[in-house]
């Protein structure tokens, strides 16, 4: 039988036309209580207003993923609101930067985003998942996470750390029922960020040409409710025009 939807927890919640809050409408939407975490407390909550106007269940939890005491504050309260099924971490900020213009703060900023945050949320989504063998975390990725190209070199090296971490959490805890997947988005997403910063590109990509934020959370959902016979670890996803 179907088990029935849950928590949820989307770690990295930014802009509302951003995946961050497109994951979180959609698992609302399947039926998921929602937890909306980020680090700007007004996003968070306007997003969670919307997600119940539209009938769903949702709360803000402002939260930096990057500090522990933090992200044990939110899955302390995650686990009070029910069990938990699906947690996301979305967070990773992408920086350009040459790599002789690139000063120790940045690099070590980026290895906290993604490297460390991404290791503090998959421990203590587990830790709240063992105890009932099953549920779901799933890190966004990008295509820094494979390889390493300049002006990108930092991010890259930040990106791969996540996806080790990734790798790691699925080797020790997927043999226990914890399903954990790593989603490479090889592409821009189509939201406000690349809109209101790179209009020309956005247009230059044409029709299609970048990522729906909607049809990257129907396929983060889709994993969640993969049969154990046959998960997932890795997978990517970029639009049809995209060179790789």
């Amino acid at each position: 039988m179907p088990v029935p939807a849950g928590s949820s927890v989307v770690v990295g919640v930014g802009a509302e036309e951003g995946l961050g809050a497109s994951l979180a409408q959609r698992f609302a939407r399947d039926g998921f209580r929602v937890i909306v975490a980020g680090r700007t407390a007004a996003r968070l909550k306007s997003l969670s207003a919307a997600i119940k106007e539209a009938g769903g269940r949702a709360e803000p939890k402002v939260t930096d993923a990057t500090r522990e005491k933090e992200v044990i504050a939110l899955f302390d309260k995650a686990a009070e609101r029910g069990d938990l099924d699906l947690v996301v971490y979305n967070v990773g900020n992408n920086a350009a930067a040459p790599l002789l213009d690139l000063d120790a703060a940045d690099f070590e900023t980026l290895w906290r985003q993604n490297a460390l945050g991404g290791f503090l949320v998959g421990r203590e989504a587990v830790r709240r998942m063992l105890p009932r063998g099953r549920g779901t975390i799933l890190f966004t990725g990008a295509t820094a996470s494979l390889r390493a190209r300049p002006p990108f070199t930092g991010f890259a090296s930040a990106k791969a750390a996540l996806r080790a971490v990734a790798q790691g959490l699925a080797r020790e805890f997927g043999p226990h029922g914890i399903h954990i997947a790593h989603v490479v988005i090889d592409g821009v997403i189509d939201g406000a960020y690349a809109r209101e910063k790179f209009p020309g590109f956005v247009h230059a990509k044409g029709e299609d040409g970048m990522i729906d934020p909607g049809a990257i959370a129907d396929t983060f959902l889709a994993l969640h409710k993969q049969p154990r016979s046959a998960w997932t670890h890795e997978l990517d996803l970029r639009p049809f025009k995209e060179t790789f």
